[in-house]
């Protein structure tokens, strides 16, 4: 095969065919050009082959070659082009798209753009805003089919209106048109403003009726911004840290139990005493309710005889002094007060001993602490000054009344502390006020407080008799306003004897 293709491409000039003429091949009659007589120039412009069937210089017709002598067929016969087997790639298949032989074939022309009937706008339109109008989770049901976008978008009528060339033009430049529109919508108006929208009114309600319904709790505290001594920065800290810590300083119910030689009733006869060594110092209330506390703590852990009990109130009354006061008062003031019952060298031996015993902890929060905070929470009603002044005293005068009786230790210092001032509402203007300021300061509520104001009420309504009558005495001085000879809170005490 390889020899007759060289005897069509380089035959002999004698043997001619067809009236003597040379056959001449399909290029050559182009006018590219004769191809080279030598074997060396053809090898050497020959191209490597893929396909055995592929081969450079195929005639384009067909031939019948007989004993060398190339004669074409009667019927010529166009070649189609041979199957592509290499891989096209991006450069290959441009040059295949700029030589399609059907880029020489002319394309029909687009016909003229025919006018849109109505169905076909109103299909278009449909297409364009079916997206929008399935987002819209509150649009109302249209009317009928004509008026799905004006009336569920809200968009008017004249930027609705599609221009003549529009409509006269592509259907794809119509849905275009009326798409713009859609997306125009969606950016003035969206589902996320609309609800976001909606959020911001219902909460606005929703404040509304809460600031309604409940009572706003004052700020007791925004009076004392410029002032360095009252803390405002961190004083919820600090009674935050009171209330977690106050059960550490408490004592139990029953400790006086384990003690053999003192009972109930000399403990409370040892406070009545110091109270009134307290007046007589005329010493700082912290001193007081501290004294309570460290004579509690010491006999809850140590066992002490009847003798030397008066030496452990002195000593801790000494101890509370020298903690909450700016001139305390000396051991001599002490010894001579106890009408030299002990001796110098005592007070500071036990002053060590009370030291030891309860590890140097005299931060403790007392029922001072949480009663000043309280009477700040109550004054912030804006109510009279003699009735705010009453309020105060009373409930000073209850507190300390619970100082004296034993089964009253079983309540926490800020328990005490709320029912004095619960106990004091009521009796100064019969009119129990336990807001929402009360409420939040103190951490308890109305019932919570009952019980022990109850038991205050009863203990004011007997404090005149008997013979631990110290503190009433001292609260029916005209210069603490004489709140001893206050009616008690009946209510209060009948709901204790009944139950």
């Amino acid at each position: 095969m390889f020899a007759t293709r060289q005897q069509s491409g380089f035959g002999d000039e004698n043997k001619r065919g067809d009236g003597g003429k040379a056959a001449v091949p399909a290029k050559a009659a182009a006018g590219i050009g004769a191809r080279p007589t030598t074997r060396a120039a053809q090898a050497s412009n020959r191209r490597a082959l893929g396909d055995i069937g592929n081969l450079v210089g195929q005639m384009s017709v067909r031939c019948n070659v007989k004993e060398g002598v190339v004669e074409p067929v009667a019927k010529q016969v166009v070649l189609q082009p041979e199957a592509i087997t290499r891989p096209i790639t991006r450069r290959f298949g441009a040059n295949l798209q700029n030589n399609q032989v059907a880029a020489r074939v002319p394309v029909a022309a687009a016909p003229a753009p025919a006018e849109l009937t109505k169905a076909e706008l109103k299909a278009a339109e449909d297409v364009a805003t079916w997206g929008a109008t399935k987002r819209r989770t509150t649009q109302p049901k249209p009317r009928d089919a004509a008026t799905v976008n004006s009336e569920s978008l809200g968009v008017s009528a004249e930027s609705q209106a599609v221009p003549a060339n529009i409509q006269a033009g592509n259907p794809a430049r119509l849905k275009a048109h009326a798409r713009s529109k859609v997306v125009k919508k969606e950016k003035e108006q969206t589902l996320t403003a609309t609800l976001t929208e909606r959020s911001e009114i219902a909460r606005r309600v929703y404040d509304a009726d809460m600031h309604e319904a409940e009572e706003p709790v004052p700020n007791i505290d925004e009076h004392d911004t410029g002032n360095q001594l009252a803390v405002v920065e961190y004083i919820e800290d600090i009674y935050g840290f009171y209330r977690k810590t106050e059960i550490q300083s408490c004592v139990p119910a029953d400790y006086m139990s384990r003690q053999s030689d003192i009972n109930e009733k000399m403990r409370a006869i040892l406070i009545d005493w110091l109270i009134e060594v307290h007046l007589k110092f005329k010493l700082m209330p912290e001193t007081l309710f501290l004294t309570t506390n460290l004579i509690d703590r010491y006999l809850c852990v140590q066992s002490v005889s009847r003798k030397n009990l008066q030496l452990v109130g002195v000593t801790a009354m000494l101890l509370a002094a020298k903690y909450e006061e700016i001139w305390a008062p000396e051991v001599n003031d002490f010894v001579h007060i106890s009408d030299n019952a002990y001796t110098r060298d005592e007070v500071l031996t036990m002053e060590k001993n009370m030291l030891n015993t309860l590890k140097f902890n005299l931060t403790v929060p007392t029922p001072y602490v949480f009663i000043v905070r309280l009477l700040k929470a109550a004054a912030s009603d804006k109510q009279e000054k003699t009735v705010a002044a009453q309020l105060e005293m009373v409930s000073w005068f209850l507190v300390e009344l619970c100082l004296t009786e034993y089964p009253m230790i079983k309540y926490a210092p800020s328990l005490l502390a709320a029912a004095a001032v619960y106990t004091a509402q009521i009796t100064v203007s019969r009119d129990p006020r336990w807001g929402p300021a009360l409420q939040k300061h103190s951490g308890y509520s109305e019932a919570q407080i009952k019980d022990c104001a109850s038991l205050m009420a009863v203990l004011h309504s007997k404090a005149a008799e008997g013979n631990l009558t110290v503190v009433h005495k001292k609260y029916s001085l005209a210069k603490l306003l004489a709140v001893a000879k206050l009616p008690h809170a009946a209510s209060l005490a009948a709901a204790q004897s009944s139950s």
